[in-house]
């Protein structure tokens, strides 16, 4: 991470500060030029909770502190007190973090582990096609988006941040799992900031962004309309939240495969994709190339998965987001695009 970001942050459990113990230093390549990266480091709050920093990534999980015990241990003098202090105190709050996480994580880092940076594209799209797809979505253009703060919660690969970084904005890309890594490594913008952490739980500045955008999140968490109202007091006054939803569809085999990921999302991660590459893949990939679809092998996969192995999927009309936009005294409330499978829905705060 670079240091200058760590004014964003803040812990996502008590809303204080953080500050900074560095561990290890390098350089990154970016498109602007070397700088010095925190490659490894601890961040502390105000009051007993502490984050790594590792291969470059602040890891502001509640649960990090168990996630990376390895490499806490080795750098933390006094980790097994810190440890117990908050299983003891916070019991309850981190309990619910690992109970609700833990699947999704391991499902999406499979889906992501999969992408190929150099070959693949992300939902059809690829490089300048991500950005238009973005700014239809936020209904905003290349010139609004300069020297705006923006929010991506839920980055995936990250790709489309770096094309926000070079309109000129800087943006804060942060996904719940380990794909964050790949995301940070494969970055070449100084303008986009990566972060491991919890659209329930952000671990950011609240009122501080000009647009936060959370595209196919929301409808992946163990309730949208929470996440959503944990999402809105980050955007500041005057600012745009936006986010990307499933709908429901009338069709047959869209409602039968929810029906059967039901079933199949329970499943262990691993055992989910051998299911699918050997099951659903074979049937998909022929009907997808009849009907002159470009999607590589990979890229079938990365959309079977995520179809799939979430271990939420929720669906939601039009209407019923609005009134989470409404309830909330957003302004200006529209849907900026709808396609097959869902719509961006947009508001002023």
């Amino acid at each position: 991470m670079l240091e200058k970001y760590l004014s964003f942050l803040v812990c996502p459990v008590t809303r204080s500060a953080l500050r900074l113990h560095k561990i290890s230093v390098e350089t990154k390549m970016f498109s602007s030029g070397e700088k010095e990266i925190i490659s490894e480091g601890i961040l502390y709050a105000d009051k007993d909770w502490f984050y790594p920093v590792i291969d470059g990534v602040p890891r502001l999980l509640i649960e990090s502190f168990l996630d990376h015990e390895e490499f806490l241990k080795a750098n933390l003098s006094d980790h097994v007190n810190r440890k117990e202090y908050l299983l003891q105190n916070y019991s309850e709050i981190i309990q619910h973090a690992v109970k609700k996480n833990s699947k999704t994580k391991k499902s999406f880092e499979m889906e992501w582990g999969l992408f190929n940076y150099d070959e693949d594209k992300t939902w059809e799209l690829q490089g300048e096609e991500l950005l238009a797809r973005f700014l239809k979505e936020t209904d905003e253009t290349i010139e609004s988006l300069r020297d705006n703060l923006i929010f991506d919660a839920g980055c995936g690969n990250g790709q489309l941040n770096q094309y926000i970084a070079r309109c000129g904005a800087v943006v804060v890309g942060m996904d719940l799992s380990r794909s964050i890594e790949r995301a940070f490594l494969n970055n070449k913008e100084e303008n986009a900031f990566f972060l491991q952490g919890d659209v329930q739980f952000p671990p950011l500045q609240f009122e501080k962004f000009d647009i936060v955008h959370s595209s196919g999140v929301l409808i992946c968490t163990n309730n949208s309309e929470l996440t959503f109202s944990r999402l809105g007091p980050c955007v500041q006054r005057n600012g745009k939240l936006s986010v990307w939803l499933y709908h429901p569809r009338k069709n047959f085999v869209h409602n039968s495969f929810n029906f059967l990921r039901n079933y199949t999302s329970k499943l262990p991660i691993k055992v989910q994709y051998y299911l699918y590459l050997f099951t659903l893949f074979p049937a998909s990939y022929i009907i997808k190339k009849i009907k002159g679809n470009r999607q590589n092998a990979r890229e079938m996969m990365i959309a079977i998965m995520d179809w799939f192995s979430p271990e939420f999927r929720w669906e939601h009309t039009p209407q019923e987001a609005t009134t989470w936009f409404t309830k909330r005294n957003f302004r200006d409330v529209k849907v900026t695009t709808t396609d097959t499978f869902g719509f961006n829905i947009i508001g002023k705060k």
